[in-house]
Order: C-alpha cells, then structure tokens, then sequence
C-alpha cells in the first residue's frame, strides 16, 4: 500500500484549496486534513495548522510544482503566500473577507462538492438560504423607508422584480462571480459558470458569507450599493413597466408577428428551490429562454430577453 506524506503546510484555506489546484493540474491526487478539525474547507485558528499530502511517489514532484508557483523574490527560503485566486472577486465587491474560507464555502457549488472523494467540503447550499433571506430583508426594509406612499402591492412586485433570479445573475455578473465558482467537473463541462441558476445561487450565497464575516452592516451596505439604482428604476417604471410579456405581445403584432409562445423546457432543482428553464417562440422560432423561480417569471424574464433582440 502507498505511504502518504505531507508535501505542504499552511494556516489558510483559501491558499491549501489554491495549492490543490495546482497539483490536480498536473496530475496529482492530493489529501487535505487539519489539525483544528480534519474537515475541508474548514475556518482554522491562528495556531492551527492545514495539510496537504500526496503519495510517496509524487512528493518530489509536487514540491516542485509548488516551489515553482511561489515568488522568486522570497527572501532566505521565507514561506510567501500562494495568490490569492478570490483577490479579483473581493476587489469588485468592494469589501476583504477577515475568514477568506467563508468566501471559498460561498462559491462551492454542489457539483464540486459532490466530486470531493474525502467528503468533507461543503456545498453552499445552506449560505443561498441565509443570504436569500438576509437580501428580501434589506430590500423590503429599504423600500419601506423610501417608499412609503407605495402600496403593498407594489412594494412586493418591486421586490419580487428585483430578486429574481434573472435580476440576481445579472448582478452576478456585472461581479465577474462566474469567474471564481467552484464546480465539479460535469458542471464546468456544461457551461455552468453561465448559467443563470448558478450565478443567483452564487449571489446569494456570497450575501451571506459578507454577513457571516462582518455583520449586517457590511452586508446591508454591499446590498444598498448595489441594489439603489434598481431599486429607483423599478419603482419609477412602476408594475406595468415590469410586464414583458404584454409589451412583447404589443410589439409583435403591431409588426404582424403574431402571438409569442412560452415553452416549459425544464424544471431543475429540488422542490424548495426549483428553477423553471422556459423558452419564447415566436412564429414557431425559439427566440429567447430564461430561468425562474416560478413559471411565470421564468416567462417574464424570457420576454424581457425578447424584447431586447427585438429592439436592438
């Protein structure tokens, strides 16, 4: 049986999960356990300690694959840590996680997770349900105080118009977020760092970790800041501005077109959070397609998609 030896040590996750990659690049299966709790990803204390080992065999070549990934400018042999690959994704935000590996549990995706052989990583899965209630909060509280005068009614069409799904993938990648989730590799093969679920999901989840890290001030001054210009241009187009799907039937037969038709492509996801893949035709030619948390906003969305291609 091959012997395992611990080729790397370090006190951050975020720079153990970087070293991972490097090594499944070239080839090499890596263990990560840690002397706090022997769970990955894990948020270690300032004297615990994270461990990599490989197989006996590969220790050579792994500690030449990372000696040749650190600063050549280290002076005396001195330890340098490994790039930050969240570094982009905190710039846009705009706020430096204290606990970077609530960052990193934030972007692990299911699939990802799933493929982790030591069964110990995380999905984000339960920081979405946190930061989906953490962003209705803030923006119900926010259009409540500027908005006083707006009726119930239009306070919830407001709100459900600016947590859609597509409204949050939209947000997410205004962030680059695809840039930096962790999937596995059936989901990196599918295209999943665009897809409109994923990147929601992603969103809310990155609320969350801002508030786990930092409090609900950080969190509710990342979500204002990006929230307040929509917040001021769905209010002021009002409900009727949010119905697509009349001004896609409008236009299409002012320009003799003839009536859209929504397809139900599919459903994913388990019942609490399914997501309705719908698909707009148009003289029986697919024109545009949209996910939702519902049917009805799957279509709206994807009549919004439509109506861009038809007046751009």
């Amino acid at each position: 049986m091959s012997e395992f030896v611990t080729i790397f040590t370090g006190s951050s996750d975020v720079e153990a999960r970087v070293v991972r990659g490097l090594l499944e690049a070239h080839g090499i299966v890596s263990f990560v356990s840690s002397e706090a709790r022997g769970v990955w990803p894990v948020s270690v204390g300032k004297f615990a300690e994270v461990r990599i080992s490989v197989h006996a065999e590969e220790a050579d070549d792994a500690r030449r694959i990372i000696e040749s990934h650190r600063r050549a400018e280290a002076p005396n042999g001195e330890v340098v840590r490994l790039r930050d690959e969240f570094d982009p994704l905190q710039r846009a935000i705009g706020y430096r996680f204290r606990d970077r590996g609530l960052l990193e549990h934030a972007m692990t995706h299911t699939s990802r997770a799933n493929e982790d052989v030591s069964g110990g990583v995380r999905d984000n899965e339960s920081m979405e349900f946190l930061g989906d209630a953490l962003l209705g909060f803030v923006i119900a509280d926010a259009l409540f105080r500027e908005y006083p005068e707006s009726t119930e009614g239009e306070k919830s069409k407001t709100k459900a118009a600016l947590v859609s799904t597509a409204a949050l993938a939209r947000q997410a990648e205004r962030l680059g977020l695809g840039d930096h989730l962790l999937l596995g590799r059936g989901e990196e093969k599918t295209g999943g760092r665009r897809k409109q679920a994923l990147l929601a999901d992603g969103y809310e989840a990155l609320l969350a970790a801002i508030y786990l890290d930092g409090g609900i001030e950080p969190a509710r001054a990342f979500i204002l800041r990006e929230f307040a210009p929509l917040i001021a241009d769905v209010h002021a187009r009002g409900a009727a501005g949010q119905d697509y799907k009349s001004a896609l039937q409008e236009l299409l037969q002012a320009r003799d077109l003839g009536l859209p038709d929504y397809r139900l492509m599919s459903t994913i996801g388990p019942d609490h959070n399914k997501q309705f893949h719908v698909a707009v035709a148009v003289r029986g030619e697919a024109v545009a397609e949209a996910m939702g948390s519902s049917k009805k906003e799957a279509e709206q969305e994807a009549a919004r998609a439509a109506l861009e291609k038809f007046r751009g």
